[in-house]
């Protein structure tokens, strides 16, 4: 393993731990004494996405992550959720033992995973995914998570609609209570 410091190839391995999918390396160079951190984990057989319009791309988990990133922006969700969340995507991905996954299968898993973690994120991502023709399509999503009565994560979470907007009705437009 070469030193990120100075460039070496002798270095100890001081600390070794399992991690998710692999095994985190506490190292140590022998050259310049700095110390660094490796992970290690199995590249499996290499997994196709078929997209809507038939291509085929092979699946890039970081792509993954920068659309789950967008969904979760700036919202209150536990350090390093977004990452086990992609993560655990992954794993289900390389466990169903497929060559090729759907686009739209794998949209769907991101789908029910945001939609256990943060309602916000949900609907975020749900407006790009399902590409609502108008307002009606995206309020009939939060009318359904809300007569669910889901609340996933609600630590410092502001509530989905306000008590007192919730008098919105059809057409975008919102009568007073009195």
């Amino acid at each position: 393993m070469r030193c990120p410091y100075c460039g070496s190839d002798n270095s100890r391995v001081v600390d070794s731990r399992d991690v998710n999918n692999g095994v985190r390396r506490r190292r140590q160079c022998l050259g310049c004494s700095s110390r660094f951190t490796t992970y290690e984990r199995v590249m499996p057989a290499s997994l196709f996405v078929i997209k809507k319009d038939r291509r085929r791309e092979e699946f890039n988990k970081e792509k993954l992550l920068t659309g789950i990133r967008k969904a979760c922006e700036k919202r209150p969700l536990p350090a390093g959720a977004v990452d086990r969340l992609a993560d655990d995507i992954e794993a289900e991905l390389y466990q169903m033992g497929k060559a090729e996954v759907a686009s739209t299968a794998l949209g769907d898993m991101v789908m029910n995973k945001l939609k256990e973690l943060d309602n916000i994120a949900y609907i975020r991502f749900a407006s790009v995914y399902r590409d609502f023709a108008d307002i009606t399509d995206l309020k009939q999503e939060v009318d359904t998570l809300v007569s669910a009565g889901t609340s996933s994560y609600s630590d410092g979470q502001l509530s989905l609609l306000p008590e007192e907007r919730s008098g919105v009705v059809a057409g975008g437009r919102r009568r007073r209570q009195r």
